[in-house]
């Protein structure tokens, strides 16, 4: 309740492979429309994710002009709406659902608030849209790119985890850290190029700031198709020269949750590694959602799927 109460005053302040869903460049807006925005995560039962989506869609908001509403794939649904200021959490299909059939008018952006090209952007969510259209044949739903596109030489998201890291390096008095950007893992390739790309970026901003920067996945599936999300965390943080001394974990999470939460899976690898390792000592940075150079590339990501609404129309 502690940690709810803390992103509900959050909240309240405010904080400044589908080829047609991966990020573009942004291009001038012409439309004199500004679409309903539904900003949406894969969801998780920890109320803070959900508050913490929240605080994102206020801000973007704020940058866009537009209406955002938060929203999630699964499971968000279950936390009790008092964890929640007295507002359940809405799932995306059923959000859509609500407002086509109370007679929306115009069209409606679904950007994802995804690091990558996950199976539940390039699958879940068009089917999901599929069987929406059928049931509201006139429904105009575009679906933004997600994050980072590694073709790219933008930075903002690098950038906001490098700050991540000096912030932590700052709050603890660090010297000659050693960082780790840990990402969930995935069954897909593509996503773990994302992380690979996004720790080469982040050794680059962070340059002689930091001893080492390395990447680690925090959970892979078995066998050797699934290579690509090695080394796990558990393996990066008993092996030379991770296994000793200062450790950041930079987390490539854009909410806190059951993961990348206190007390959550990447603490508790955390914990297991220092029993076996006493010379460990690791330090996990916040996570990055609400930082507004993400803010920026949503907003980005939200103006080019306008745009091709825009195009569409004609």
């Amino acid at each position: 309740m502690v940690e709810s109460q803390q992103w509900l005053t959050l909240l309240s302040n405010g904080i400044a492979s589908a080829s047609h869903l991966s990020p573009v460049r942004h291009r001038l807006v012409k439309s004199p429309y500004l679409p309903t925005c539904f900003l949406f995560d894969n969801g998780s039962l920890r109320a803070a994710s959900t508050l913490n989506l929240r605080v994102v869609a206020k801000a973007l908001e704020g940058v866009i002009g537009a209406p955002v509403k938060a929203v999630s794939l699964l499971h968000s649904s279950g936390v009790d709406a008092e964890e929640l200021g007295g507002e359940r959490a809405q799932l995306l299909e059923p959000a859509l659902n609500e407002w086509l059939a109370a007679g929306a008018k115009g069209p409606a952006v679904l950007l994802p608030f995804f690091f990558g090209p996950s199976a539940a952007l390039t699958v879940y969510v068009p089917e999901r849209v599929a069987a929406l259209r059928a049931k509201f044949p006139d429904a105009q739903l575009e679906q933004a790119g997600w994050l980072v596109d590694i073709g790219w030489a933008d930075d903002r998201v690098a950038a906001a985890l490098a700050e991540a890291v000096r912030a932590t390096i700052r709050r603890e008095k660090l010297k000659s850290a050693k960082v780790v950007v840990v990402d969930h893992g995935s069954p897909l390739r593509g996503v773990a190029q994302v992380r690979d790309h996004l720790a080469c970026q982040v050794a680059g901003l962070l340059g002689a700031e930091v001893a080492e920067v390395s990447m680690a996945s925090m959970e892979s599936r078995e066998g050797a198709e699934y290579a690509f999300n090695r080394p796990l965390l558990a393996e990066r943080l008993r092996a030379a020269p991770f296994d000793a001394g200062d450790v950041v974990l930079a987390l490539q999470f854009l909410s806190p949750g059951r993961h990348a939460g206190a007390g959550g899976d990447i603490a508790e690898i955390c914990e297991a590694a220092k029993v076996e390792r006493p010379g460990l000592r690791t330090w996990m940075t916040e996570t990055i959602g609400a930082d507004a150079r993400v803010i920026s590339v949503l907003a980005e990501r939200y103006r080019a799927a306008v745009a091709r609404i825009d195009d569409q129309r004609g």
